[in-house]
């Protein structure tokens, strides 16, 4: 069966998006289109490009995710310097093996760029921090004087994957100057990005959101200046998705519970990579036992149809 596929963001955790790729393979389903977040948008582009859920458990646990952080070099001290690189420029590391690593594995299906994909096949979502707007990649580039078609997928990735002040945000380079940081700034979960105008859906669209059902969430305990970030950055990054995900829409997403990984653990071990694999394969499992694909397909908002 043809679906639509959205996942959400969430760093090192996306191993479990993976597992959940892997169950609704197995069940027999195939995606036509993709969208996704920071992590979800790395797991979109890989299967856009023509990988099986398998095929990608190989290649990440082929990669030493250490090797993809690359503080500039400098001859002062790293733990000084870090400091000088947040403030001039804005994160710890460049961000270029990184998209070095997503062009490699992307020219291995012989893709480099969306002319090379279906249209409207591959949606990635990043944060356009100049003008203040989510930013719909390739959607959007043309608003930008940018040939969409011939814009490089892994500098997408690269745009979309941007944790502020973990990596530097990308400049583009347009009509003036653009800071581009993650997606999950302004929609960490774009759900909403394959409705129609007409309220309808070409076919049935299945969510894989890293996180709680929001009846499920438990309150915040803020002691200290880096639990009151840490709040701000999680409240401030849900709050477009969860306003538009309805009781009704719901019925469309796989709740995957990841509290205890860090979305920038790169240091994973193989039994913690396992772990998130497998809670992603059995939350698929247990939604597609009530899951209803053929319901009629109309979005609602709030509770309202429109």
């Amino acid at each position: 069966m043809r679906i639509d596929g959205v996942f959400s963001g969430g760093g090192l955790k996306g191993f479990a998006l993976v597992g959940a790729v892997q169950e609704l393979e197995d069940k027999g389903y195939r995606f036509q289109r993709l969208a996704g977040t920071s992590a979800g948008a790395i797991l979109a582009s890989f299967l856009a490009a023509g990988y099986s859920g398998k095929e990608i458990e190989s290649m990440l646990a082929e990669v030493d995710f250490q090797s993809l952080l690359d503080p500039r070099k400098t001859l002062i001290p790293f733990s000084f310097m870090k400091w000088i690189a947040l403030y001039w420029r804005m994160g710890l590391y460049q961000g270029k093996e990184l998209e070095m690593w997503f062009l490699d594995k992307l020219a291995r299906r012989g893709v480099y760029t969306f002319s090379d994909l279906p249209p409207g096949s591959l949606k990635l979502v990043a944060s356009d921090l100049t003008n203040g707007k989510i930013l719909i990649l390739p959607d959007d580039l043309e608003r930008y004087g940018i040939d969409a078609g011939n814009f490089s997928i892994a500098r997408a990735l690269r745009m979309s994957c941007g944790i502020p002040y973990f990596f530097e945000p990308v400049r583009l380079q347009a009509a003036g100057e653009t800071i581009v940081v993650d997606g999950g700034v302004l929609s960490n979960f774009p759900m909403w990005i394959f409705d129609g105008e007409d309220g309808k859906r070409e076919r049935p669209i299945v969510g894989i959101k890293l996180s709680r059902r929001k009846e499920e969430m438990q309150g915040r305990t803020i002691e200290n200046a880096l639990h009151l970030f840490e709040a701000l950055f999680s409240t401030m990054k849900n709050a477009h998705d969860e306003k538009y995900i309805s009781r009704e829409l719901e019925k469309d997403v796989v709740f995957i519970p990841v509290d205890d990984i860090s979305s920038t653990q790169f240091d994973l071990d193989d039994e913690e990579k396992d772990n998130l694999l497998e809670i992603g394969r059995l939350r698929t499992r247990q939604f597609l036992t009530t899951w209803n694909a053929g319901r009629p397909l109309r979005v609602i908002y709030g509770g309202a149809r429109y």
